[in-house]
C-alpha cells in the first residue's frame, strides 16, 4: 500500500496536476472562481450566522432566511470545494507540506462538525424560534463559532499562498 507521500507525488505527476501548474491561464482562473464564490459564500454565512447572533435581520423569521439563503450557500460551497480540490491538486506535495494548509483542513473539519451538530439539533426547531424575540443561547454559539472558524480558514488559505515558494 503506497504511503500519503506517495499519494501526493503521483496527484503532483499526474496530467491535471501538471495543467494546473504550468498552463498560463488554469491556476489563475480556477483562484478567481475560488475567491469570488468565497466572497457569496461569506456573505450568505456573515448573514445567517449575524441573524443568529440577533445582529441583523430581526424582522424576518429565522427559518425564512434559512430557506432562501440556504441553496446559495450549498452550491457557492460545492464550487468552492472544487475549485479548492483543484488547486491543491495543483501541487498537491508542496501545498500540504504548509502548516496553514493543515491549519485550514482542521477548521474546515470543524466548521463542518458545527454545522452537523447545528442541523441536527437546534436547526430542527427553527420554525420554533419565529415567534420567539431572540435566538436561544446555543444557536447563537453556533454562529459565533461559524463566524471565527470561517475568518481563521480565510486567513489558513491566504497563509497558504504566502508559505509557497514563488512559480
Amino acid at each position: 500500500m503506497p504511503s500519503f507521500g506517495g499519494w501526493l507525488q503521483w496527484l503532483h505527476d499526474t496530467p491535471l496536476s501538471i495543467t494546473m501548474r504550468d498552463s498560463l491561464w488554469a491556476e489563475p482562473i480556477v483562484e478567481t472562481v475560488h475567491v469570488l464564490t468565497l466572497t457569496v459564500f461569506l456573505g450568505f454565512v456573515i448573514l445567517l450566522d449575524l441573524r443568529l447572533l440577533d445582529v441583523t435581520l430581526r424582522r424576518f423569521a429565522v427559518s425564512e432566511i434559512f430557506r432562501q439563503l440556504n441553496p446559495g450557500l450549498f452550491g457557492g460551497f460545492a464550487i468552492m470545494i472544487a475549485t479548492g480540490l483543484l488547486l491543491f491538486a495543483g501541487d498537491p506535495v508542496a501545498v500540504y507540506s504548509t502548516l496553514f494548509f493543515k491549519l485550514k483542513m482542521l477548521m474546515l473539519v470543524l466548521a463542518g462538525i458545527n454545522i452537523l451538530w447545528f442541523n441536527h439539533t437546534l436547526g430542527r426547531r427553527l420554525p420554533q424560534w419565529d415567534a420567539q424575540s431572540a435566538t436561544p443561547g446555543a444557536a447563537k454559539l453556533a454562529g459565533l463559532a461559524s463566524l471565527v472558524l470561517w475568518v481563521l480558514i480565510v486567513a489558513a488559505g491566504r497563509g497558504i499562498a504566502y508559505q509557497l515558494p514563488p512559480p
